[in-house]
């Protein structure tokens, strides 16, 4: 049986200029429209496409696939440009951003010099506590790491075809090939629907879906001689596929959607490219990709892709612009472009040019290119080093009689003038409740419910259930600094990202959660507490919702409800603020944004409310007749822009105690 045809080997100038209106788009998209164009996935269609050629022709010669020669010359291609903006980012992170976002870019550094930051991104797209963190100049290295990933897949995968069709099936290798790229491709975008319906924040980081993007280029690879069209199908057929990609972003909500069917978008468009280029004619979009400018821009494009992300974000912080003006746009693109040749023609097209034959040209250009590794992953490692080291001095010096926090309030006790607030700006992001210790909760995509005991778990006088979302969670600490005077045990049933509601009034919570609250209330009347302590609000709304008291009838027959007021929302992420040289006042908010005159469970039409739940308010110790403020009594109150510092929460522990003491007291 004859194998597929083999394409003349020709250099093909259109797929240089695709992948440069691909990186225009990325970069375009990003820095005007704050958004995605589907433009990395024309890179993965180009990347499918030319990888499969070249593998193909090695093993058709060899016989084999020297995978070390072939990983040195992918890294003397890869790593020149991608570890030199790493240490770019690294040193001017350092300068620009606030300690509390450190471990953010230490972490996502490391993940993108080892071809992982992809998943590193999906965790945290999972991770309520990572919703917090902003955009870091890493986060574009999500698709290099996809890409690297398929380059340590893509050549195992062909050689494994190579081997079954020799051995196994007794046919041509690019038949067999075709079949098994057929078959990753179906699997891969079924995978890909799948996933990104019921969890499409993992979705667009997860390689395994995006690997049939790959698979499209590789198949049009060996299908692509068998392919003729006329001028006037490859006329319209190209001048579709150029529009289809360039207008993606615009037609599709591509963040929200992607990957899944609307991948197949971009993919197709891509795809109407390639094929049209053979014979588009004198109109043909061939003209236009394959020009000598975008020729040459392409050759540049991977390099552009590189700097234009941390360029803008780095503009953004330095600025403190909210959006970029077409001028600024403008300059960044002309400032991203003279970095990409400057780091391709001077950095890597000498490296790129190196030999990797003979064993001393692969034991020298290993050097070279630890000499582009090492400074960014060393310089990388003695700053982690360096967050931690201080991390751990911070907290042996930490002294509570200078910090009391809400005592301040309830105490009138006096702070101490001449000492920077805690925790400090590193210390801040982890200064989270004990049941995060334990691996005690779940996360709003998560109907698993998780416990843990606190305070005193030796034959408490009352058990207390802190059952909701983190806005219960945080209270925590307070509970725990009561715990040892009443003799109480705290129990946590806590879902992130969730509440102890029947319903979904603002369209906030989803499915994971709604399954949780059903079946909670089984679990928490075969625990049998004495008291659940939960949210009784949500953040500025005036009422209580009627979700909450639904949920609080259904639990009428299992304890008494103390529903506290929720905490008010600060205008920015307060350690960033302060971090930035904020006073009390600049990082306030003012009370009556964010609180309502009344209380929520004595607005107007309020009630009547279950005779077994009680209300509590503890806004006096966030906030004074006009201002809610990030510190009080030398500690910083919110670890982000919504929850209490652990810090703070202690030193509520007074106020939450007589509120417990209250309601406890009705019980015996």
């Amino acid at each position: 049986m004859n194998d597929l045809r083999v394409p003349a080997k020709q250099f093909r100038p259109e797929l240089e200029g695709l992948r440069a209106v691909a990186a225009f788009l990325v970069a375009v998209y990003h820095i005007w429209l704050g958004s995605v164009s589907g433009g990395v996935d024309v890179f993965f269609v180009v990347s499918g496409y030319l990888i499969t050629t070249s593998l193909l022709s090695r093993v058709e010669r060899d016989g084999t696939i020297k995978f070390f020669e072939y990983i040195l010359g992918l890294a003397r291609r890869l790593f020149p440009a991608a570890f030199t903006v790493l240490l770019f980012i690294i040193v001017t992170s350092y300068f620009l951003f606030s300690e509390s976002r450190w471990d953010q870019v230490v972490a996502e550094t490391f993940a993108s010099a080892f071809y992982f930051q992809n998943w590193q991104l999906a965790f945290d797209a999972v991770d309520y506590l990572a919703k917090n963190n902003e955009a870091s100049p890493l986060q574009h290295f999500w698709a290099l790491s996809i890409q690297g990933q398929f380059y340590v897949l893509w050549p195992l995968l062909i050689f494994l075809s190579f081997l079954a069709a020799r051995k196994i099936f007794k046919t041509p290798l690019r038949k067999t090939l075709l079949g098994v790229l057929m078959t990753v491709a179906v699997l891969s975008l079924a995978y890909s629907v799948y996933i990104t319906t019921v969890n499409q924040p993992w979705a667009y980081f997860d390689t395994f879906a995006r690997v049939w993007e790959f698979s499209a280029g590789g198949l049009i690879a060996l299908v692509l001689p068998y392919i003729t069209l006329n001028r006037s199908a490859s006329f319209v057929l190209g001048w579709a596929g150029i529009a289809i990609v360039a207008f993606t972003g615009l037609l599709l909500p591509v963040t929200d959607v992607f990957p899944g069917y609307a991948a197949i978008l971009p993919v197709t468009g891509a795809l109407l490219v390639i094929i049209s280029g053979q014979n588009g004619g004198t109109f043909g979009v061939h003209r236009l990709v394959a020009s000598k400018p975008l020729v040459f821009f392409g050759g540049l494009s991977y390099a552009f892709y590189l700097w234009h992300w941390p360029l803008l974000i780095f503009y953004y912080q330095y600025t403190g612009a909210q959006s970029v003006s077409l001028q600024a746009g403008a300059l960044l693109i002309i400032i991203s472009f003279v970095a990409a040749y400057v780091s391709t023609k001077i950095i890597e097209k000498p490296v790129r040019g190196m030999d990797v034959k003979t064993l001393p040209s692969k034991l020298k250009l290993t050097a070279v290119l630890l000499i582009f590794i090492l400074p960014a992953v060393v310089l990388n490692s003695l700053w982690a080093f360096n967050i931690e080291r201080e991390t751990v001095t911070e907290e042996q010096t930490y002294d509570t009689e200078d910090y009391p926090g809400a005592a301040v309030i309830y105490d009138d006790v006096q702070a101490a003038s001449d000492v920077e607030p805690v925790p400090s700006f590193i210390d801040i992001r982890d200064d989270l409740p004990s049941y995060y210790d334990e691996f005690a909760f779940a996360n709003y995509d998560d109907a698993d419910i998780r416990t843990a005991s606190f305070g005193v778990t030796d034959d408490p006088s009352h058990t207390i259930a802190l059952v909701g979302g983190s806005h219960a969670g945080h209270w925590l600490p307070a509970l725990e600094e009561a715990a040892e005077e009443i003799d109480i045990q705290i129990d946590t049933y806590i879902n992130n990202g969730c509440r102890l509601t029947d319903d979904d009034a603002d369209g906030w919570l989803n499915d994971a959660c709604m399954e949780w609250n059903e079946e909670i209330i089984d679990v928490l009347r075969e625990d049998s507490p004495d008291l659940i302590f939960t949210t009784g609000s949500v953040g500025p709304e005036p009422n209580v919702p009627d979700g909450f008291v639904n949920q609080w009838e259904n639990l009428e027959d299992v304890a008494e409800i103390l529903a506290v007021r929720d905490t008010p929302r600060m205008r920015e992420d307060v350690p960033d603020c302060l971090e930035a040289g904020g006073n009390k006042e600049e990082c306030s908010v003012e009370r009556s944004e964010e609180l309502s005159d009344h209380l929520p469970w004595e607005a107007p039409g309020a009630g009547p409310f279950p005779d077994h739940v009680s209300f509590a308010d503890f806004t006096d110790y966030l906030c004074d007749e006009e201002l809610c403020y990030p510190v009080i009594g030398n500690v910083i109150v919110y670890r982000d822009t919504h929850h209490l510092s652990s810090a703070y929460s202690r030193t509520l522990g007074e106020p939450v105690k007589e509120a417990l003491i209250e309601v406890l007291e009705d019980l015996n």
